[in-house]
């Protein structure tokens, strides 16, 4: 019984560090683009104070935490692998539709992901 009762309470646990989120929003004057990274693997503070955080230049972003990403994105890079690390994150893409285009490959080919359309 108490292997069950520590099962569970390792489920929940594990469960904090997958509802963690972060929209990033960045726009230029040409540009303005809406992505939501939702943890699967990263260590908590790796993924709060490094994903969460991109170095943009010549952009203005801005970052919200949320425990988990909202609905409406037109594409959802799930279970994509972060270049060069073992971790995992699912991406949501919000704005323009046809972006998939070229999203999708690359979810699939570089991030070994499954694209799946909401």
């Amino acid at each position: 019984m108490r292997l069950i009762g520590l099962s569970l309470l390792l489920a929940l646990v594990s469960g904090e560090v997958l509802a963690q989120a972060c929209v990033v929003h960045s726009t230029t004057e040409r540009l303005d683009v809406r992505v939501c990274q939702q943890n699967r693997t990263i260590p908590e503070k790796l993924f709060a104070d490094g994903f969460c955080q991109p170095n943009l230049p010549g952009q203005k972003v801005e970052v919200q935490y949320v425990d988990q990403c909202p609905t409406g994105a037109f594409g959802v890079c799930r279970n994509a692998q972060v270049a060069n690390m073992p971790y995992r994150q699912d991406i949501h893409y919000y704005g323009v539709a046809t972006d998939a285009a070229y999203l999708q490959p690359f979810c699939e080919a570089q991030s070994q992901g499954t694209w799946l359309k909401p």
